[in-house]
């Protein structure tokens, strides 16, 4: 990911992504670089433009489902009522630290 990152922000700045500003890019944030990643990153995306890729991505997203399993619907009401308890909690607590006085009483 942070290849095609490095890839992508060439392209965007107006600079020739090839091998070595890839490279220069990653190194100048500290990556250490894997050339066979590099180079695997620029053979496939050889011949192919920022618009074709995003439509190749964007394809792909598609045919993700977009609602979350009713598992996961379960399980995030129960976290929120935690989470709701945990902050009735918090407030008595907070409530009895200060004794009954506010800061500006």
């Amino acid at each position: 990911m942070k290849y095609l990152a490095a890839y992508l922000l060439l392209n965007a700045a107006g600079s020739a992504p090839n091998a070595e500003n890839v490279k220069a890019v990653l190194s100048s944030v500290g990556i250490e670089i894997e050339d066979d990643k590099v180079s695997s990153l620029l053979s496939a995306l050889e011949g192919k433009s920022v618009e074709e890729l995003v439509a190749e991505g964007n394809e792909k997203l598609s045919a993700v489902p977009a609602a979350a399993p009713a598992s996961g619907a379960s399980g995030a009401a129960a976290s929120s009522e935690a989470a709701a308890e945990e902050k009735e909690e918090e407030e008595e607590e907070e409530s009895d630290a200060d004794m009954g006085f506010g800061l500006f009483d």
